[in-house]
């Protein structure tokens, strides 16, 4: 039993950092092929406006990855502090609260953190408005 507490923190904390880590990895992976069908289209000769067609993107929520970070810190969170606390998973509702707890602060947090960030960019685009009249 004891060995099988150890496991569930063990896994409670390395679940979300693998997802993190994957998420980099697939970013990076999708930013490569993008540069290289741009290189692809610019060889080939295509006029500029056909070029912007071909490889317009579509806009990207650039929080996404913060928001599941932290839904999934909060899960481990709410998983370790449900293995303390000794609450068994089968048919245990305090269990399922707990889990549900430790997600809602996981998007408590990354709702936070988004409002600072954007109300900070929010700022430097009103001093660089500012300062570029």
């Amino acid at each position: 039993m004891e060995h099988l507490k150890e496991l569930i923190i063990v896994l409670s904390l390395i679940i979300p950092i693998v997802a993190i880590v994957m998420t980099f990895i697939a970013d990076i992976k999708k930013k490569r092929r993008d540069t290289e069908l741009r290189l692809a289209i610019i060889q080939q000769g295509i006029d500029a406006e056909t070029a912007k067609v071909l490889t317009k993107q579509e806009p990207k929520d650039k929080y996404s990855g913060l928001r599941w970070g932290c839904v999934l810190v909060g899960l481990g969170i709410g998983a370790l502090c449900d293995v303390l606390l000794g609450l068994p998973p089968k048919h245990n509702i305090f269990f399922w609260i707990v889990i549900a707890a430790g997600i809602g602060m996981g998007l408590l947090v990354s709702f936070v953190i988004e409002y600072k960030l954007t109300k900070k960019e929010q700022q430097e685009k009103m001093k660089n408005e500012e300062s570029g009249e």
